[in-house]
């Protein structure tokens, strides 16, 4: 019985192609936070978080994204505005 056999240099060729090409997308990103509280006096500072994120852009940009909030209670608004880096 015969074995169709293929060219190796084409098939690795296209085996380092699809490596790169799939590895190429996914980064390293940051998510950087800034944290703020208003409404009385004496609160804390203003604060700074950074998150890494290991995604493609896109993807990374929305997670990122879906970190920033508002809220208020009992008269103190907490803020965090998240952009990615």
């Amino acid at each position: 019985m015969r074995y169709m056999r293929f060219p190796t240099a084409p098939v690795l060729l296209l085996a380092a192609i699809c490596a790169v090409t799939v590895t190429s997308c996914t980064k390293k990103y940051t998510c950087q936070c800034a944290i703020k509280y208003s409404g009385t006096p004496g609160l804390p500072d203003s604060t700074t978080n950074e998150y890494r994120i290991y995604n493609t852009k896109s993807e990374a940009e929305k997670l990122c994204k879906e970190e920033s909030y508002e809220k208020t209670q009992n008269g103190i608004k907490v803020t965090e505005t998240c952009k990615l880096y």
